[in-house]
């Protein structure tokens, strides 16, 4: 609630413009909305009515930026046109003043609080899922002044940076979780090795690994305020997390492989368990987690998250 970074234009669901004194606005205010759909959270579980209902608008700050006519976010001026220095494929200053170590394409997948307003923002779960593909598969012709910051690329999909390390669990929200599947996959095997290189990109307290960590146990919190955890395609035969108290949470792979990477079927605790996803309250109380593993996609395992 104070003025800090351009809060005084969000706080009255206003964009900062481009031509203030607050710099990189889309990614400033995108990753704002994000805290700001954590706090509707927060407040909605105290019972605090009228601020959930605020910082649930809040939230939605994020789609001031969407100019419809290119299909990407990107900054507004004062007078309310749009930034005319554009270009999705750039990373570096002018054209990417309005993102932080990234371009339009990798900020246009990063509001996870509300990925079902993304989902509708973007023309539906079809249009969503197409222009995920493409994000996974184009190059531009010239990639001379991307930033240093912008390593292991899958077409624009950056794991070397922050902003990405979401996206491949996206597919899972919009139906087509067996593409989250081949995209965790191919990156933990591709992009993770025991050289001195082995992590591909910034180390950013501990992000890399923590990454890492999730996917291979087969899940990954994609918006950590919602206690929920997004299934992918678990590495391991049998994997255990030690929890408080002496309980376990163990996860076991059956029929797993490298070929053998889409997900099947799902038991939690000896039932069958139907959901793309689980939630830290699952966790916490400790069990087991079955994840039968084939070598072709199950394309009913986890439905839609957002229905």
């Amino acid at each position: 609630m104070s003025d800090l970074r351009g809060l005084n234009y969000l706080r009255d669901l206003k964009p900062i413009p481009v031509d203030s004194s607050v710099g990189r606005v889309v990614a400033q205010t995108m990753e704002l909305s994000i805290s700001d759909g954590s706090i509707a959270l927060m407040a909605n579980v105290l019972g605090k009515n009228d601020d959930y209902a605020y910082f649930s608008k809040r939230a939605k700050n994020y789609q001031l930026y969407y100019d419809k006519s290119v299909g990407f976010f990107r900054g507004i001026m004062k007078d309310g046109t749009w930034n005319p220095l554009f270009d999705p494929f750039k990373s570096t200053k002018p054209w990417a003043a309005d993102y932080a170590e990234g371009n339009a394409w990798q900020y246009l997948w990063l509001a996870p609080q509300d990925i079902s307003g993304l989902i509708n923002l973007l023309g539906g779960k079809d249009a969503f899922n197409a222009r995920l593909d493409s994000f996974f598969t184009i190059t531009p012709e010239d990639n001379s002044e991307a930033l240093v910051d912008l390593t292991g690329l899958i077409g624009q999909y950056a794991h070397g940076n922050e902003p990405s390390h979401h996206i491949a669990y996206l597919y899972a929200y919009s139906g087509q979780q067996w593409k989250t599947a081949e995209k965790v996959r191919y990156i933990m095997k591709e992009f993770y090795h025991d050289n001195p290189d082995g992590v591909i990109g910034n180390e950013d307290c501990g992000q890399m690994s923590a990454w890492y960590i999730f996917s291979s146990l087969g899940f990954y919190p994609v918006f950590p305020a919602s206690q929920d955890y997004v299934m992918g395609s678990p590495l391991f035969d049998k994997a255990t997390i030690n929890l408080p108290d002496g309980k376990k949470f163990t996860v076991e792979a059956v029929n797993n492989s490298s070929e053998n990477i889409y997900i099947q079927q799902v038991e939690l605790n000896g039932q069958k368990f139907s959901k793309g996803t689980i939630s830290h309250k699952d966790i916490l109380n400790g069990g087991l987690l079955k994840i039968v593993m084939g070598n072709k996609p199950n394309k009913g395992f986890g439905g839609t998250l957002e229905e």
